[in-house]
């Protein structure tokens, strides 16, 4: 029986590595914008921390409405349908396109808001020019997203994975040299790790259209674009599937974003310790993320076939290998959450030695509750990427929002207060909400499972 789903891990593996490195890749950016940052002093970690918090939120709509050209090309893919192939790609790139023009100049014009968050002032002093720069990236981020979502559909999840590395290669190289002033340049702090996460996201998407350029199957794929029409059902099919995808992401994104807002009212020690796990989690959750591309593309070629015991089978298979991989995760932030930050902190400075002992000290106990919600984490986001692969995304939205804003986020607002567990506090309701939306979307798909196997 249990060989029924471990005789697809290497299938599955083979299929999410690429993903799951080329995710990496993009938390990795942020991963060396705050160490490097780090080293600086905990208010500049803060101020990297507050200004990506607001190009966060538009990096979830984005990447979660560009979500909605995985399962559509990979059930054309699956039919052998060229024209419906080509179709997805322009209108998923015309849209996305679009999207990213709108989200830039949203967060640049309402960027003054976190004036009035009752944010420490030292923090969003240096904030403000740091998201001034990098939100630009957000342009050239989510045009790559689209095409990373049609190599992804087309199981070709390799070549995303190499734009990460090199850009994160390209980031190293920029952080080090104008963040810190190396080799003759000035030393520019945030605003240079800015500058690198905006030229690495560049290069990104110039490599993904140079492989379009030269990669035999993709190029027989997309070759007769210009007969292409603009077609309004295609439009309307990714909207449908875009734009709650996208609500799904965002309430999740927006959920943990409050979380780096809630710690700003401790102060900015307290915020700097939630950036430092989160952005630990978040590297852990990558692994996870990469697990649900698979799970998105193949439930999608399964349903371009109508076989549904597959389709089930496939998707618990993957959900088990990626509890296994969580609860490693899990146990490796138990045993070494007392390490962990030190990656992130300079004892050194003896300017900043009390404040930095006490970021060491709060991300300790903030990495306890990281390693627990591991497995809710990859739960949810396992099968709602299965769900998204059946085109199953309305019940999921309203879902998400319950379990993150109904459930979580008050616990978190409740617990997370001086007067209550602080920060601890706040991640109690992060995992409050998780543990919902993976129990909740569970049941959607079991039920919205069987009876699909049972009616056909």
């Amino acid at each position: 029986m249990l060989k029924n789903y471990t005789k697809e891990f290497n299938y599955n593996l083979k299929l999410s590595l690429p993903v799951m490195l080329g995710m990496l890749g993009h938390t990795l950016v942020s991963l060396v914008d705050n160490i490097m940052v780090g080293k600086l002093d905990p208010t500049n970690l803060a101020a990297v921390s507050l200004g990506n918090s607001f190009v966060f939120i538009g990096m979830a709509i984005g990447i979660g409405f560009s979500s909605a050209i995985t399962p559509l090309v990979a059930e054309a893919d699956s039919e052998n349908d060229k024209d419906k192939l080509q179709s997805t790609f322009v209108h998923g790139i015309v849209l996305c396109t679009a999207l990213s023009l709108v989200l830039f100049l949203s967060i640049f014009l309402f960027k003054d808001i976190m004036l009035l968050m009752n944010q420490p002032k030292e923090v969003v002093t240096l904030a403000l020019p740091y998201l001034e720069l990098v939100v630009i990236s957000l342009i050239p981020l989510l045009i790559f997203q689209a095409f990373k979502q049609f190599f992804d559909g087309l199981s070709l999840t390799i070549y995303p994975m190499y734009a990460a590395i090199l850009a994160n290669v390209i980031n190293v190289i920029i952080n080090y040299v104008l963040i810190f002033g190396k080799f003759g340049f000035p030393q520019m702090g945030i605003i240079g790790a800015a500058i690198g996460t905006l030229i690495s996201r560049v290069v990104m998407l110039l490599f993904l259209i140079l492989i379009i350029k030269y990669n035999k199957r993709i190029r027989e794929s997309l070759s007769n674009l210009r007969a292409v029409k603009f077609n309004k059902l295609m439009f309307k099919k990714i909207l449908n599937i875009g734009i709650p995808s996208s609500m799904q992401m965002v309430f999740e994104v927006v959920f943990f974003t409050t979380a780096i807002w809630l710690s700003g009212l401790l102060g900015e020690n307290s915020q700097s310790a939630n950036q430092i796990a989160l952005n630990l989690s978040s590297m852990t959750f990558m692994i996870a993320s990469g697990l649900s591309v698979s799970a998105m593309v193949r439930v999608g070629n399964q349903k371009g076939l109508r076989n549904y015991v597959d389709l089930r089978r496939i998707s618990f298979s993957i959900l088990l290998l990626g509890l296994l991989l969580a609860l490693f995760f899990a146990l490796c932030f138990i045993f070494l959450n007392d390490l962990l930050p030190y990656i992130y902190i300079d004892l050194n400075n003896p300017l900043n030695y009390e404040d930095n002992l006490e970021v060491i000290r709060i991300t300790s106990k903030l990495l306890i509750i990281a390693a627990i919600y591991q497995i809710s984490d990859t739960i949810q986001v396992i099968i709602l990427a299965a769900l998204r692969g059946m085109q199953d995304v309305k019940i999921p939205t309203l879902i998400t929002f319950i379990s993150y804003w109904l459930v979580g986020f008050p616990v978190s607002y409740f617990l997370g207060s001086e007067q209550m567990l602080g920060s601890e506090g706040i991640w109690i309701g992060l995992l409050t909400g998780l543990t919902t939306a993976a129990v909740l979307l569970y049941i959607r798909f079991d039920i919205l499972t069987k009876k699909l196997i049972l009616n056909n």
